[in-house]
């Protein structure tokens, strides 16, 4: 199982890179995979090809697991290949199986694609329902296949890859960001309304795309620039071509806001922005907001430290830690019988009593789901000595399900659904719950249109009318 206990998962990561040059890229694709391993920890996979070689001949290796868990030094030597495509998955719809594990391949008429994919369709049992009632056949239960298919289709009839590309995208609503590999291009395309994160590095001869700047600086490449919102871009040894067709006005754009609070490593820009610098803002909100009298504020590992450091800043109240994190706590790990529940939080964080006995406590926590996590970490302080428990959380109440690639659940789940704040306050045993208001999102991302669906029901598109979210994905 996962181990971030009560909190949103994303969907997964995606790295790509062409090297103009000829070598191997699988070995550093791997580490690029390892420095996005914070989107998905279920599965993880690479594919390959020489674009000097036999033409549509592709290697590959997938598995459940960690990157470290599923590739081999020899392993990794196995696959040759000079452009390729890889992937880390966690699974918001569609079965956590091998089976579902990306990149996906694909042999056509025309020849291969691999196409690694992160976000969610809101119509893809739709799409799947039309092209399985024309012979199509599905090998796995995630949307990611029917962008393939489509892709594969509108390739017979297209001059070129690009355009099959444009052509398939254009019949998918939801998020994605894409990273394809075709013989001879690698290519990037975002959704129009840049709901996940793409970005293009450099390394001396050869191009890189990838979900965050981070694994760009894990592999000693350049930023070059994000891809934009609804852009398609082709990556060749003549260059980058771009396609803007699809590209809305800037203000329709919408950004999942969580991947600055939340899913982003904080040492990643995102469209132009510092995700660290944007969490110490949301501190520095909530301890404009909601101050509380303490001795010490402390952090929730690992994406609550830098809100915390920004209510520090700004309330003048000393920073310090309160936890330690177990970071060996792999996805193996078993969770305990219902009877011990409490211990899996305990497993993976235990609290410095030194530090906060008899002390009032201010702890920043970037998000409560169902609240199951907060409650055992308050008593958790408690029994450690804190005088006094004020809990800030770096993001508004959930109220509303997301359908566009982050887990959060039916509404009855929530726990801020139907309930007040002291009733959150009291379920979660705080003596203080403050949340960050809403309205100070958009200073969050300045300048940069944002999704607020899942905190307002304010969607940028219509959402299903029913939820198939399970279903595909």
């Amino acid at each position: 199982m996962h181990i971030e206990f009560d909190k949103p998962q994303e969907e997964c990561g995606v790295f790509g890179m062409y090297d103009f040059d000829g070598n191997d890229v699988a070995s550093t694709i791997y580490y690029g995979l390892f420095a996005l391993q914070h989107r998905g920890q279920e599965s993880c996979g690479i594919a390959v090809s020489d674009t000097k070689g036999p033409k549509g001949k592709v290697s590959s290796q997938k598995g459940m697991g960690l990157v470290n868990e599923v590739f081999t030094e020899q392993s990794l030597g196995a696959l040759h290949g000079d452009i390729g495509v890889g992937h880390v998955r966690y699974s918001t719809a569609g079965a956590s199986t091998r089976e579902n594990a990306q990149p996906l391949v694909l042999n056509y008429v025309k020849g291969t694609l691999a196409l690694a994919h992160n976000g969610n369709l809101i119509n893809a049992r739709k799409l799947r329902h039309d092209l399985e009632y024309t012979g199509a056949i599905f090998q796995t239960t995630i949307d990611s296949e029917v962008i393939a298919y489509h892709i594969a289709r509108e390739r017979i009839h297209s001059e070129t890859v690009e355009e099959a590309v444009r052509r398939a995208v254009r019949k998918v609503e939801g998020a994605f960001s894409l990273v394809v590999m075709s013989p001879r291009k690698l290519i990037g395309a975002r959704d129009p309304f840049g709901f996940k994160p793409l970005c293009i590095g450099k390394r001396g001869n050869a191009y890189i795309l990838a979900s965050e700047t981070c694994a760009l600086d894990t592999i000693g490449a350049e930023f070059v620039r994000d891809v934009e919102p609804g852009e398609i871009v082709v990556i060749t040894p003549e260059g980058i071509k771009s396609d803007t067709s699809l590209c809305l006005p800037k203000e329709q754009e919408a950004r999942c806001i969580f991947e600055y609070i939340y899913f982003a490593r904080p040492d990643s820009h995102i469209d132009g922005i510092s995700v660290y610098a944007s969490r110490v803002q949301a501190g520095r909100f909530l301890a404009m907001d909601s101050p509380a009298d303490a001795d010490l504020v402390v952090g929730v590992p690992e994406s609550g430290n830098a809100a915390a450091l920004g209510y520090a800043m700004e309330s003048g109240i000393p920073y310090g830690a309160a936890f330690v994190k177990n970071t060996y706590v792999g996805r193996t790990f078993i969770k305990p019988k219902q009877s011990s529940r409490e211990s899996s939080v305990k497993v993976k964080l235990n609290v410095l009593s030194e530090a906060v006995r008899g002390k009032r406590i201010i702890i920043i926590d970037d998000s409560i789901v169902r609240g199951t996590t907060s409650d055992r970490i308050v008593r958790m302080l408690r029994e450690a000595g804190a005088k006094e428990v004020h809990v800030r959380v770096s993001s508004p109440p959930f109220l509303w399900p997301c359908y566009f690639g982050t887990d959060i659940p039916e509404r009855r789940q929530l726990i801020a659904y139907n309930r007040s704040l002291e009733e959150i306050c009291q379920l979660i045993g705080a003596d203080t719950l403050g949340y960050l208001a809403l309205e100070r999102l958009e200073a969050l991302a300045p300048g940069r249109s944002i999704c607020k669906g899942c905190f307002n029901g304010k969607y940028p598109m219509e959402p299903p009318s029913e939820d198939i979210r399970g279903e595909i994905g």
